[in-house]
């Protein structure tokens, strides 16, 4: 097989995997790791696992931990150090002492179940440093799905991650000198200490300084290709570098990804590092798939079963009881266990590290891979039902979320057609700060506890809790809302809103925010009143200032956008005329207005459509019913007495209208 065929055999192979679990909305990771066991020596032998394969997969490893060194700033570590060095550097720690103490456990066990397990304390020490890695693309992803990053379990899941992550980097070193004797292997740590050492002090001393001239030096060239080439220039660059000091790939990648985290480039490299990212990591995940055998989960599946539940179980134990001396409520301390308890991407470089070392028999590395596999498998069902087994684990969660719900209810009790602010980030506050000017009330939901507590302080009607629940949002109370607006550009999180708005209130009309409009018509199609783009947003302000600047008229500019927002926002056609509006042609401009059609109107129980307004030149925009909802206008809907329906058209045409409905 030729190296393009192969190419081919890969590509074709991913895209497939990567299809399926899109469908099945699984992480991608899974896709890779099944193609890569199916195209496998063990499978249909259609690729076979070279070195140089092996060593271009290696470079999907080098760029996660330069992403992981783009995360790794003093802020957020300061931020999340009681996780990172508290329950991430104990849960490591133990995890590895736990396997090298229980190897003794695991030949009686193993023995009792006609199976010999030969495994020397080096072999215990790389299964425990595998099985105590997470996976961070897994759980992360689940996290930002489920609007979870910024909750409390949240944050203690990220920083154990972290730690996890770093905790790769001295195991990277320690791992190969593990088969050495005891002289030679303190010795060899010594000096790779010693290197390390020297290497970072160097580097961190004035690497920084230099990173950030350099990259200003590069940017100022303004070209795209050139900073893409120069990034991956540094990257690779110092990937060599602390190979050739005697210490890994990956070392060296994360000390690049630490020098640029704290230079204002930092998001664009985040941005353009991406596809190398993804892409190389993919190709990683299919050299681990090839080397599953899919024969043990048959022929020894429970040898595979204990290799599963055994570390999944421990796991989830002891973060929650980390997380729980470490003052974590204890449904808190339940989900973090929860969401860490699978292997992690890391956990199979640490074991292939271990395997070609002759540190952990080849016996082994099928079983052991298969159950990590599954693990990871199983994580999505696990996260989707956490919070069912949460509750049954524990019964004071239970009343701290009734509790938390009643504080909701309690400050909204007395709200009537206010408007529910599903997010309290800038947006969300000028919102509320416009509300609370024209004095119409709110109540804004959000998960930041920091924001929440700070925002009540000052006495602004805030709440924690989660928009996306309909726990939350009927505590605010939903059903007697004038409107709900959703500050935060999250689609999927918008859409669960919709969905459960127009399940049990479906006359609230809703705001939603996004970034552009290529998700607009399924919002709308959703059940969102209005979209509002910040894209389109931005660009008329920009517009506006360029042309004032350019000498147009003030009052010409303002024809100009707002007529740019008639034609975009179907609720802001027109205006409702005032008595401080103008004169001369903006009289002639269409506007809005509002008639009430009286208890005993003749037009009480007629169809909308049997007014006829459009003859007159007069557009209905929307009905708001006498119960308090608003309702779309169609043609179909049933007038009642006491409706106010709003119309849109010229100010003749408007008297003609209103006549009409008042008039009978």
């Amino acid at each position: 097989m030729t190296s393009l065929d192969l190419a081919l055999l890969y590509l074709m192979a991913a895209v497939l995997g990567v299809v399926v679990c899109r469908s099945l909305k699984l992480p991608p990771m899974l896709g890779y790791l099944a193609v890569g066991v199916v195209i496998g020596p063990n499978a249909l032998a259609f690729a076979h696992d070279s070195a140089g394969i092996r060593y271009l997969a290696e470079f999907g490893v080098v760029f996660l931990m330069f992403s992981i060194g783009l995360e790794f700033n003093l802020p957020k570590l300061r931020a999340l150090r009681t996780a990172v060095f508290g329950i991430g550097m104990a849960q490591v720690l133990l995890t590895v002492l736990g396997a090298i103490a229980g190897n003794g456990l695991l030949v009686l066990l193993f023995g009792w179940l006609g199976t010999t397990w030969q495994l020397g304390w080096q072999g215990a020490l790389v299964l425990g440093a595998a099985v105590a890695m997470s996976s961070t693309a897994i759980v992360v992803k689940l996290m930002a799905e489920r609007l979870e990053l910024e909750s409390p379990h949240g944050k203690l899941v990220v920083g154990v991650l972290l730690f996890q992550d770093l905790a790769v980097v001295p195991l990277l070193v320690l791992i190969p000198a593990l088969n050495s004797s005891g002289a030679e292997m303190a010795t060899a740590l010594a000096l790779a200490g010693l290197k390390a050492c020297v290497l970072l002090g160097l580097l961190l001393y004035g690497g920084q300084r230099l990173m950030r001239w350099w990259l200003t030096l590069v940017a100022r060239r303004k070209s795209d290709e050139l900073f893409m080439l120069n990034l991956l220039l540094v990257t690779l660059g110092l990937a060599w570098l602390t190979e050739h000091f005697g210490l890994s790939l990956a070392l060296g990648a994360f000390i690049a990804g630490m020098l640029i985290s704290e230079t204002e480039y930092r998001h664009q490299v985040e941005t353009d590092i991406r596809p190398f990212h993804d892409v190389l990591l993919g190709l990683f995940f299919i050299t681990i798939g090839m080397r599953l055998d899919w024969r043990p989960l048959w022929d020894q599946w429970p040898l595979v079963a204990l290799l599963l539940m055994l570390p999944v179980l421990a796991k989830f134990a002891l973060i929650a009881a980390l997380a729980r001396l470490f003052k974590a409520e204890p449904g808190v301390a339940l989900r973090t266990g929860l969401y860490l308890a699978q292997a992690g991407e890391f956990g199979f470089v640490v074991l292939t590290l271990g395997a070609e070392h002759g540190l952990v028999a080849a016996q082994w590395v099928s079983p052991v891979l298969a159950s990590m596999v599954l693990s990871m498998l199983l994580t999505p069902l696990i996260v989707m039902n956490a919070n069912r087994i949460v509750m049954k684990l524990s019964s004071s969660d239970w009343l701290m979320q009734s509790v938390a719900l009643t504080s909701i209810a309690k400050k909204a009790i007395k709200k009537e057609a206010h408007v529910i602010i599903c997010g309290y980030g800038r947006s969300g506050q000028n919102l509320a700060r416009l509300l609370g000017g024209e004095g119409i009330p709110y109540m804004a939901l959000d998960l930041d506890p920091d924001r929440v507590r700070q925002a009540a302080a000052a006495g602004q009607s805030v709440v924690f809790g989660d928009a996306a629940k309909v726990q939350s949002l009927m505590a605010a109370g939903l059903a007697r809302a004038s409107a709900v607006v959703v500050s935060y550009h999250d689609t999927p999180s918008a859409l669960k809103i919709l969905h459960l708005v127009q399940t049990h209130a479906p006359q609230v009309p809703v705001i939603v925010r996004t970034i552009d409009d290529s998700d607009l018509e399924r919002l709308r199609a959703a059940g969102a009143t209005e979209v509002v783009p910040e894209a389109i947003e931005g660009s008329l302000m920009l517009a506006s200032h360029a042309l004032v600047l350019v000498g147009v008229p003030m009052r010409r500019v303002i024809r100009i956008t707002r007529d740019a927002r008639d034609r975009r926002y179907s609720l802001l056609r027109g205006y409702f005329h005032g008595a401080d509006d103008g004169s001369g042609d903006e009289l002639e401009q269409e506007r809005l207005a509002s008639v009430t059609l009286a208890q005993a109107s003749p037009w009480a129980g007629h169809q909308l459509g049997e007014l006829a307004l459009h003859a007159v030149g007069v557009q209905v925009v929307t009905v708001r019913r006498a119960s308090g909802g608003v309702a779309p206008a169609s043609d179909e809907l049933a007038l009642a007495g006491g409706d106010t329906l709003v119309l849109a058209g010229l100010p003749a045409a408007l008297g003609a209208a209103e006549a009409k409905l008042l008039g009978g």
